[in-house]
């Protein structure tokens, strides 16, 4: 195991972040035979992820690689860390579709869906090739999940969507999906929906 009782997760992170010995250590325990240690080494990869994502770039076929994992967490994580890879080198995050898409469609873990959707989004947003891509993802994660408890928040990672450099006609069909929210919605849900169509306006 990569935690003792003396090593917190956070001074693995921190650790990690200046020791590349110790971060290809961690990098590996995602493919290892013990869930728990997957899912631990997963934590300590998110963490690194929301402080200095540039030290994963160089691992990023890895994280795309652990999105087969069984287990939610090891994938919610490793989908976390690369979204915040996606502004550093997109590219490298190409790979990670199909497993983004498989999470998205998750039917017994909420965060792993929620956390896919953000990736799409992000990624998507970076090109209009991308965007047309990608958007058929989203557009069925919208559909498939309107109303669910996490709605609001996927909602929040279509909002950075509908920022980026989509094409014509992404924008539109995002439109032509968020137009009955926005008419006939009430309160979070019509206020997220206006403002995905304002983007796309400007």
């Amino acid at each position: 195991m990569l935690v003792t009782d003396n090593e917190t997760i956070d001074e693995l992170v921190k650790s990690a972040i200046i020791k590349q010995g110790l971060l290809m250590k961690i990098i590996g325990e995602l493919k290892g035979s013990s869930r728990r240690a997957r899912q631990t080494a997963a934590h300590v990869v998110g963490g690194v992820a929301k402080q200095k994502p540039e030290v994963l770039v160089p691992y990023a076929d890895e994280l795309v690689d652990a999105l087969n994992r069984p287990e939610a967490q090891t994938r919610w994580e490793c989908l976390d860390a690369l979204t915040e890879i996606v502004p550093i080198d997109s590219r490298a995050c190409d790979k990670a579709i199909p497993g983004a898409e498989a999470s998205l469609f998750d039917e017994s873990n909420s965060m792993v869906r929620l956390s896919a959707m953000r990736f799409l989004c992000r990624l998507g947003a970076t090109t209009e090739n991308r965007s047309e891509k990608t958007w058929p993802l989203i557009d069925e994660g919208i559909q498939c999940y309107h109303g669910d408890l996490g709605f609001q928040e996927m909602l929040n990672a279509v909002i950075g969507f509908s920022e980026g450099k989509l094409s014509d006609k992404v924008k539109d069909e995002l439109k032509d999906r968020m137009a009955f929210d926005a008419k006939n919605g009430k309160g979070a849900l019509k206020a997220r929906a206006s403002q995905i169509i304002d983007n796309l306006s400007k």
